[in-house]
């Protein structure tokens, strides 16, 4: 049980953390259940299954009880499911840039600024920011990319293109657009200090 416990105690960091609120040794009972439910915890066996008292409990309260026969098992769930509750990092992965190079009104529709690719890519569905003079005066997404009059998925360097920019209209000859995604990352817990 202490190197169980041990085990447990060292998986986390200052984001999440594993609580034990009890443990013991033996087969799982009603009060096992019962302090899991006042403490909204999971209740994890190792070569342990509950009692029926404790498992017809359990289901009526929801609580919910793991069992494992492996240390190696009991200790890599309990790591992945620390990992799902981390907050993902987000990083920005650069696309391309265009220079607005002549602007078009469009009823209806707004400002499209005719750009040129100076760099890289636009590509449909990624973020957007609008520089000028190297100040972002807008960042957010487009409402359109089109080739001539088609709507385009993306324009490599070296190519025109239309761009518009959602609910936002103040775009000038010289602006640039610059394209980016943001990329989500999974973050995971390094490995327990603790051996069995």
């Amino acid at each position: 049980f202490e190197a169980i416990k041990m085990s447990l105690v060292t998986l986390g960091n200052e984001e999440v953390a594993v609580k034990l609120v009890g443990g013991g040794v033996g087969p799982i009972v009603d009060s096992d259940v019962q302090l899991a439910d006042s403490s909204s915890a999971v209740i994890i066996g190792f070569n342990m299954r509950p009692v029926t008292s404790a498992r017809r409990m359990a289901e009526d309260k929801g609580v919910e009880v793991k069992t494992y026969s492996i240390i190696y098992e009991l200790i890599n769930e309990i790591k992945l499911s620390l990992e799902g509750m981390l907050r993902p990092e987000f990083s920005e992965e650069y696309i391309g840039r265009a220079e607005v190079k002549d602007i078009f009104a469009i009823p209806k529709v707004g400002t499209i600024a005719g750009s040129q690719v100076v760099e890289g890519k636009i590509a449909a569905g990624c973020k957007i920011r609008l520089l000028r003079e190297g100040k972002i005066v807008f960042d957010g997404n487009m409402s359109s990319l089109k080739r001539f009059k088609d709507e385009a998925k993306e324009v490599k360097q070296g190519l025109e293109c239309g761009i518009g920019l959602e609910n936002f209209n103040d775009v000038k000859v010289g602006d640039i657009f610059e394209a980016y995604k943001i990329i989500e990352k999974k973050r995971t817990l390094e490995s327990p200090t603790t051996t069995l």
